[in-house]
């Protein structure tokens, strides 16, 4: 018996082994692998988000620029380039270099109420380095720049956050590329805060209303001159007094109303913009003038399929402002520039251009000034590889007679006997560029742009010493100038 026991607990132990190992031996079931699926409910290149029914698109550029001729109309820009751009002596940048990388994020979200839609384009720049004095030490080193160009949500109609203006043409100020400095419209392709509201009425009728953050020089703020601080040094560079805004008290509201079909586009913009200026002097006591409201409207045409070619398209903008300068001269156009050239009469020429909303004095209320502008382009597509264009901007500022006044009084104190005294000025660019693309998102261009600055003072100016620009006191010729430039460009977009 002890036997037979023995021989059953054994076989049982073994069942029970060879029954653990198989169990060990079987699979596990493997949780589910997500793959990356195509979302194509929002056109090409978007993916939905794993686990999620978000769906994803990132694009942008890398693109690498190479400007050519000194006191150019990218040159007098300091937002861009050399602050001595205009000076055309040794300071002078006669090339300039930069690289740039644009990424883009776009997330959408179909909803009960629509589309939820979330979008940022970030851009990391390196620039060539800057001039700003005769000392060695005043040159400022290349660095690398973050900029924000877009940073909103969009819902059921709305939008929060960071882009371009709904005053602006679809284009921004390219109407068939070009410089930055194009006048004759608004720009705001580096984007404005805003919150804003689309109604889409069909067959490509929308209306548009927003409330915009137009408060800092690289949005849509021009000057607000205090002239009553205005110096001689400052004059001749542009700068006709004290830039003397207050703080916010209403964003701009502009509206747009927009036809969008296959023959092209129509859009007709409005804009109003408050003047809330500081003080009079350095405290309150001094007193302030009181606000006061400029305004702006805009047309933009777009004609697409005409008999020149396929693709081939004609852009067209005309704006008027009185009190809302930017919208003609806009975002990336310097708001106080200067530009010298030779002279037979004097030690060299000069011509200089200060651009404002208003100005006021001790005293007085704002006296606004008034633009007006034009700009339009024309792209012929030779083929699919190559394309070329024609451009052309045209703006033309005039002070007030109060205005005027008042920054004639602080010309006198440098002008020579007979020469005559007027801000108002006129500048116009026109320029042509062809564009070779090779193979798909690859692009070479090169841009060749003529730049005038209609000023209106005449006679001579005994000038102060520039120290910035090397520039000595002297008496100089008040005159129109020109500049030339050529950018090289190479693009290719993912």
């Amino acid at each position: 018996m002890k036997v037979v026991k023995s021989l059953l607990l054994g076989t049982a132990a073994g069942l029970i082994a060879v029954g653990g190992a198989q169990a060990a031996d079987l699979p596990v079931k493997a949780k589910a692998v997500e793959y990356v699926k195509i979302c194509s409910l929002y056109g090409a290149g978007f993916y939905y988000m794993p686990g999620t029914d978000t769906c994803i698109k990132f694009g942008g550029y890398v693109r690498a620029d190479a400007v050519l001729g000194g006191g150019g109309d990218y040159d007098f820009n300091k937002s861009t380039s050399s602050a001595n751009g205009g000076s055309n002596n040794r300071l002078t940048n006669y090339y300039l270099a930069r690289a740039r990388m644009d990424l883009n994020v776009d997330t959408r979200t179909a909803t009960e109420y629509g589309v939820v839609r979330t979008y940022a384009d970030m851009v990391f720049t390196y620039s060539s380095s800057d001039v700003t004095g005769s000392n060695p030490s005043a040159i400022s080193s290349s660095s690398a720049a973050l900029g924000l160009y877009h940073a909103f949500i969009q819902f059921a109609g709305f939008t929060f956050g960071r882009t371009v203006s709904i005053f602006d043409a679809p284009w921004q100020s390219y109407v068939a590329g070009g410089p930055d400095t194009l006048p004759g419209g608004s720009n705001h392709v580096n984007g404005i805060n805003q919150v804003a509201y689309t109604a889409d009425f069909g067959q490509g009728i929308t209306g548009s209303i927003a409330l915009e953050e137009e408060t800092t020089a690289s949005n849509g703020q021009s000057n607000l001159w205090n002239v009553s601080s205005g110096t001689a040094a400052q004059f001749v560079t542009g700068v006709y007094g004290a830039n003397d805004w207050g703080g916010t008290r209403s964003p701009d509201i502009t509206g747009a109303v927009r036809v969008d079909q296959a023959w092209g586009l129509a859009q007709i913009s409005v804009a109003a913009h408050d003047l809330h200026a500081a003080y009079y002097g350095a405290t309150e006591t001094s007193g302030h003038p009181s606000d006061k409201w400029g305004w702006a409207v805009q047309g933009s045409l777009s004609i697409k399929n005409i008999p020149t070619g396929a693709g081939d398209v004609i852009n067209l903008q005309a704006v008027y402002t009185d009190g809302a300068t930017r919208y003609n001269f806009q975002s990336l156009f310097p708001q106080a520039f200067f530009m010298f050239g030779g002279s037979s009469s004097a030690y060299q020429s000069i011509g200089f251009a200060g651009l404002a909303d208003g100005v006021f004095g001790t005293g007085t209320g704002i006296d606004t000034v008034k633009t007006w502008g034009v700009r339009g382009g024309y792209t012929h597509n030779w083929s699919p590889n190559w394309a070329s264009a024609i451009y052309g901007g045209y703006g033309s500022l005039s002070y007030g007679s109060t205005g005027k006044s008042m920054i004639c009084a602080n010309f006198a104190t440098i002008a020579v006997a007979g020469s005559t005294c007027n801000p108002d000025f006129n500048f116009g660019v026109v320029g042509v560029n062809t564009v070779w693309t090779p193979v798909k998102n690859l692009a070479f261009t090169a841009d060749l742009s003529w730049s005038r600055l209609d000023q209106k003072y005449s006679g001579f100016i005994n000038a102060p010493a520039i120290a910035s620009a090397a520039k000595p006191a002297a008496v100089y010729e008040l005159k129109d100038q020109d500049s030339f430039t050529m950018m090289l460009r190479a693009q290719r977009n993912f």
